[in-house]
């Protein structure tokens, strides 16, 4: 765990509102359906919370932990080349509610706050929900403009759709 200051502010805003967004920042809402029951929430849970859903996306994780927790640093790295530093700020892990959110250090791309969580509805339909509020911190963030903001979305889909087949075996639907 470093010390390195977060690059944004209100560091954890997700946890309780993962809609959030503050002024000058540009917000992220994807949700995915995955299936249904307990099974398949503890099984999801457990991929979101060990960085295997990260992982089978094809992205490089270099955690100082092995399973996330407030204050781990993780580094993301895409393609091989862009390197994404950033450090969980919370955590959620009960009956109904799992996952995570980071916030950006210094050298990120982006500017602001990711979480990803897996619920539990009372239907027992079981779901992934990707949010963020963010800016570019890079210039070539910005250069990217809209083809940013795409690649974002995009990523946020593709994590459903990991998560999804990782989690085949355990839907009760």
């Amino acid at each position: 765990m470093s010390s390195a200051p977060f690059t944004y502010e209100p560091v954890g805003a997700t946890r309780d509102d993962l809609a959030f967004c503050p002024p000058g920042f540009r917000p992220l809402l994807v949700r995915t359906r995955l299936g249904e029951g307990q099974r398949l929430f503890q099984r999801a849970a457990e991929a979101v919370l060990t960085w295997e859903m990260h992982r089978a996306l094809g992205v490089g994780i270099d955690a100082g932990a092995d399973r996330a927790a407030p204050g781990v640093d993780v580094t993301v790295t895409l393609a091989g080349i862009v390197k994404a530093p950033c450090r969980v700020i919370w955590t959620a892990e009960d009956a109904r509610r799992a996952g995570w959110a980071y916030g950006t250090l210094e050298g990120h791309p982006e500017c602001g706050e990711e979480a990803f969580v897996v619920d539990r509805t009372g239907d027992g339909t079981v779901w992934l929900t990707v949010a963020a509020f963010s800016r570019p911190a890079k210039w070539y963030a910005r250069a990217g403009g809209a083809a940013t903001r795409g690649l974002q979305h995009a990523y946020a889909r593709r994590c459903g759709t990991v998560l999804r087949r990782l989690c085949a075996d355990a839907d009760e639907s």
